[in-house]
């Protein structure tokens, strides 16, 4: 089988690019994913909050999910569900596998990565105590309750404050379960604002911040947690435990995006974020490579990995058909302290304009955000409040930075 484009993975960010992609002239394009259905996280993700920004409207996730689906299906393009990707080759090779063709060699002139993230799960913690049923991750809760209608449990206490889990501690108590508390180690919410307040203060659900939990107690079913208050350090502080009775534990600790493939084929990885390096187009350091959504770095809202997906898939469709070939000079995109990590991390040099996008690891009250380039200036921004918890971006014009050959610095300062 040979394809222009294979996608691998068929939720918002995979059906977005594919879209993008026949809109720009490539015809013979696969999407490969393993799940039973198009449509991803989307599909169990039933509260509204979706396509604001894109859409100007509340959807639910899989009404948003169907709106992209219909197209694909309208504009023919070929998918294979319930499929697994094995490996990709350097000789551009995708071995994938399902259980009506087999093992398949699917040769493609380009790949587009969109494979999402995983959360981080009680493994990857280092909490003492038994191991019990009752430990789940909010994101698997989220689909055993939504999707396949199982019980999860009555007294419920949730570590970490990242968007699944405030949106699961709104949703249990909505189906009459007592949501005891969110505990979070850090001294503020790593979700988004608005979670905050609809999930957890609409419905007095109290946030522990600077808090963990250090200790899962019971035999064949969770009875009860030890929490502590943590310092700045994460050091437990003594004479702070307190005791929770409860039969489940939903960890919302974190998402790692999916890029086991990518680091297969070498290439060039981010520390920081755990996606892959791109440019400005969302190529990899393998040119007929491309990555976009969550599998890239971690968004905050599925309307911007639709549209940081739709970039990438007009960017692999003209790789293909080579109309605007991709200039080789380009300069780096770094971040000084608080910023922890930019995207894209390469910028091809050219004209028009640029969103560059980036994360600190502390709050900003009345930022003040520089681009840099050497000692000018670019660009400067004013935000009122910034949080780890949401992604932040700032726009520039290539021609701003044009002739220059230096590291372009993202800033940010209290005002």
């Amino acid at each position: 089988m040979k394809y222009n484009l294979v996608i691998i993975g068929g939720g918002p960010a995979g059906l977005a690019a594919a879209i993008s992609a026949k809109k720009s002239g490539l015809d013979k394009i696969l999407i490969l994913e393993r799940e039973h259905h198009l449509g991803g996280i989307l599909n169990q993700c039933i509260h509204t909050g979706f396509g604001i920004h894109y859409f100007d409207k509340e959807l639910t996730g899989p009404e948003y999910a169907k709106i992209f689906i219909d197209q694909i299906k309208q504009e023919h393009i070929s998918y294979k569900t319930a499929t697994t990707v094995m490996d990709i080759t350097d000789d551009q090779q995708v071995i994938a596998m399902n259980d009506q063709d087999g093992i398949m060699e699917i040769s493609a002139e380009a790949v587009l990565l969109a494979m999402g993230c995983r959360e981080r799960p009680r493994g990857a913690l280092d909490i003492a105590g038994s191991r019990p049923t009752g430990v789940i991750t909010a994101g698997s809760a989220q689909k055993m309750l939504n999707i396949k209608g199982h019980h999860i449990g009555e007294r419920i206490i949730i570590l970490g404050s990242g968007d699944i889990g405030l949106i699961m501690a709104r949703r249990l108590t909505l189906e009459g379960k007592k949501v005891i508390a969110v505990i979070e180690r850090m001294p503020y919410s790593n979700g988004l604002k608005r979670n905050i307040v609809q999930c957890l203060d609409d419905f007095n659900i109290p946030l522990l911040l600077s808090h963990t939990i250090t200790e899962i107690k019971g035999n064949s079913r969770v009875e009860s947690v030890m929490v502590h208050q943590v310092d700045n350090g994460f050091n437990i502080i003594k004479n702070t435990e307190k005791h929770y009775q409860c039969d489940t534990v939903l960890m919302s600790v974190g998402l790692i995006p999916e890029m086991e493939l990518g680091k297969s084929i070498g290439l060039d990885m981010d520390g920081q974020t755990n996606g892959a390096v791109v440019n400005d187009f969302m190529q990899c350091s393998k040119e007929w490579v491309f990555a976009c959504g969550n599998v890239l770095h971690v968004h905050d809202l599925v309307d911007y990995v639709t549209i940081e997906s739709e970039k990438a898939g007009a960017a692999a469709a003209e790789y293909v058909l080579n109309t605007t070939p991709f200039n080789d000079s380009s300069i780096n995109v770094t971040g000084t302290s608080p910023v922890v990590h930019v995207v894209p991390q390469k910028i091809l040099l050219g004209e028009g304009p640029l969103e560059i996008f980036f994360r600190t690891n502390r709050i900003v009250e009345n930022a003040k955000v520089q681009v840099k380039l050497k000692d000018r200036i670019i660009k400067t921004g004013q935000v009122m409040y910034i949080s780890p918890g949401e992604m932040q971006k700032i726009e520039i014009d290539k021609e701003s930075i044009a002739g220059v050959k230096a590291s372009l610095e993202i800033c940010v300062t209290e005002a």
